[in-house]
């Protein structure tokens, strides 16, 4: 079934209105016809089954047939922070970790990224990213569209990921799986979760003492050395888990 997001000032009584390129899609890519199903959600933890009803002045008239609380997210608010990595590697990062539960992703930019962005660069990586975040989050029955920022600094990164209740940063010369599993255990429903991923080549010493001057966890991912669009899938399905298996 197909899965569209609104926001909450478009669900109006038992009506769901859907504007924009969304119509277009409906009407002309999915051909969707009076009385087909589809599932829709308001990005604010609520789920509606609903019916086209009609196609009204550029806009999709839906009628509201169930509501429902979503179940799809994950009980820990989880930021990615990404080293910036070569080629097309960030849109799957972007679409896999989406997939995973990820409800931010802070693309950042370390010493050894070899990619540079201007601004100009940046803003339409940018919102390329965002769309395959939309994509992927219609397809995993998410109840939200995770937001994809603009590229930042380290230090900058930093500052923001001290914000949050715990703060992870996988490192190929981290030892000591119990004292991973232990951190990893130790995380509760609840709680805000950062993870700091390095690109190609990993986090240079000095960046790694900055995480952990600012309070981040340095836990291993195994005796072996993951590729950075590996990492960051690895320890989210590990907190996926942890988080819904209790």
């Amino acid at each position: 079934m197909q899965n569209f997001f609104v926001t909450p000032s478009q669900v109006e009584g038992d009506r769901v209105v859907i504007d924009g390129s969304d119509v277009n899609h409906m009407k002309n890519a999915l051909r969707m016809r009076c009385g087909e199903r589809l599932m829709v959600s308001d990005g604010n933890n609520m789920r509606y089954l609903c019916e086209v009803a009609g196609y009204e002045a550029g806009e999709a008239v839906l009628q509201i047939l169930e509501e429902q609380e979503t179940d799809t997210e994950l009980p820990c608010r989880i930021s990615l922070f990404q080293g910036l990595p070569k080629q097309e590697k960030m849109e799957l990062i972007v679409q896999k970790c989406v997939e995973l539960g990820v409800c931010e992703i802070i693309p950042t930019a370390t010493k050894r990224c070899v990619v540079k962005l201007d601004d100009k660069k940046a803003e339409k990586k940018t919102a390329r990213w965002q769309q395959i975040a939309e994509s992927a989050a219609k397809q995993a029955g998410r109840g939200m569209i995770p937001r994809v920022w603009e590229p930042l600094a380290y230090c900058d990164a930093l500052k923001r990921a001290k914000e949050l209740d715990v703060l992870l940063i996988p490192y190929e010369l981290a030892e000591g799986m119990a004292e991973t599993k232990r951190v990893i255990e130790s995380i509760e429903p609840g709680q805000s979760v950062g993870i700091l991923i390095g690109p190609e080549g990993g986090f240079e010493k000095e960046e790694v003492r900055l995480a952990l001057e600012a309070g981040a966890r340095e836990i291993t991912l195994g005796k072996r050395i993951l590729r950075t669009e590996t990492a960051g899938l690895a320890i989210l399905s590990v907190l996926m888990f942890h988080l819904e298996g209790n």
